[in-house]
């Protein structure tokens, strides 16, 4: 089943290529996750199968954790 456009989901699996990890927020625009900032800035846009994301439940709760950069 697709899931709606502009719905937030939960990634599924690391991303680490991308300094992404499961559970991350990201919105779907046009079936491609949009992944913001905790200000709601866009950080970047990727591709994944939708089997990588997973739609947000009300039994769940947000959580803030840092971006690692590299050096």
């Amino acid at each position: 089943m697709k899931l709606p456009l502009y719905q937030r989901v939960a990634l599924r699996q690391d991303l680490l290529e991308h300094g992404l990890k499961k559970g991350d927020v990201a919105v779907l625009v046009d079936h491609v996750p949009q992944v913001f900032n905790a200000l709601g800035e866009s950080m970047t846009v990727i591709t994944v199968k939708e089997s990588a994301v997973e739609g947000l439940r009300a039994d769940e709760v947000l959580t803030i954790r840092h971006l690692a950069k590299a050096s």
